[in-house]
C-alpha cells in the first residue's frame, strides 16, 4: 500500500498530525487577537511544517532526489 497515494499519506500521518498543531494554534491566536509577532511566528511555523510534509511525500513517491541540500 505504501506505493499508492494513500500509502504515502499514511506513511506521513504522524508528520501531518504534527503540522496541524500550529495551524490550530495560529487560528486560535488570530481569534484571540494575539500579538502580531506571535501570529506571524505561528504562520511561518505552519508553512514550514506543511512544506516538510509535501517534501516527505514527494520523496516517498520518488519525486525528490535522495539528498536534499
Amino acid at each position: 500500500m505504501k506505493g499508492t497515494v494513500g500509502g504515502v499519506a499514511l506513511a506521513g500521518e504522524p508528520l501531518l498530525k504534527r503540522a496541524l498543531e500550529p495551524v490550530r494554534a495560529h487560528q486560535k491566536a488570530v481569534k484571540d487577537d494575539a500579538f502580531a509577532g506571535e501570529i506571524e511566528r505561528l504562520r511561518l511555523l505552519t508553512d514550514s511544517l506543511f512544506q516538510t510534509v509535501v517534501d516527505y511525500q514527494l520523496f516517498k513517491r520518488g519525486g525528490l532526489p535522495e539528498a536534499i541540500y
